[in-house]
């Protein structure tokens, strides 16, 4: 059993229009305390054997300049990387997948009583997103993937009850639980959606065909 209400509330997402190097983009933002200090939180997101236990294993040069590539996932290069240092650290990569590259920041802000503040944005410059794809799934056909990544750095951390390991986590998102989940998930990215301007029934049309392509039901 998984506390998914409490991660679900611990969340927070957002979405704003931006251009990149002069073209419109797309820019979604998620976040979550966790209640580690940031030295623990910035080695469970860049140490690749920390990295293998939440989320997928990583190999490469994880450094600036470096390139990564997660097992079966997205692959990329390390544009900065400033480790903690006056209770703030960050780094942001490339985001190469499928052919297309967009751009992925993770911030961390140390916060009160020891805990650290994780910040995601990721970046996707609007005439890059396949055609058709924003118009049918909104921001939650990568929200929800994020949505999925915090929940298991949660657990990892102890921010929420529960177990699902890397290994179990597909069969666990086709569960009762994980269909729970997500459709709470895709929902709150349709809220963010109506909130930076989307039509409401458009958005949770878009909610609805991420949550069916997320439980193979699209």
């Amino acid at each position: 059993m998984v506390d998914i209400q409490a991660q679900l509330d611990a969340v927070s997402r957002e979405l704003r229009e931006d251009e990149v190097d002069g073209h419109a983009a797309h820019v979604q933002t998620i976040a979550q305390e966790y209640p580690s200090g940031i030295d623990d939180v910035w080695e469970a997101v860049t140490s690749p054997e920390r990295i293998a236990r939440w989320f997928l294993p990583v190999s490469g040069d994880l450094r600036l300049g470096g390139r990564y590539q997660l097992e079966g996932n997205a692959g990329g290069e390390v544009l900065a990387c400033a480790a903690p240092d006056g209770g703030s650290a960050g780094y942001r990569v490339t985001w190469e997948y499928g052919g297309g590259v967009t751009w992925l920041a993770v911030c961390l802000t140390s916060v009160a009583d020891g805990r650290t503040r994780l910040e995601l944005e990721h970046t996707a410059r609007t005439a890059d997103v396949p055609p058709g794809m924003w118009e049918t799934f909104g921001p939650g056909a990568t929200g929800v993937g994020w949505d999925q990544g915090l929940l298991s750095l949660a657990l990892h951390l102890g921010a929420v009850e529960g177990a699902v390991s890397p290994a179990e986590a597909e069969a666990w998102q086709l569960s009762d639980e994980g269909r729970a989940f997500t459709r709470a998930a895709a929902d709150g990215w349709a809220t963010a959606h109506v909130a930076a301007g989307a039509d409401p029934q458009a958005a949770q049309a878009a909610a609805d065909a991420t949550y069916g392509f997320y439980t193979g039901q699209q």
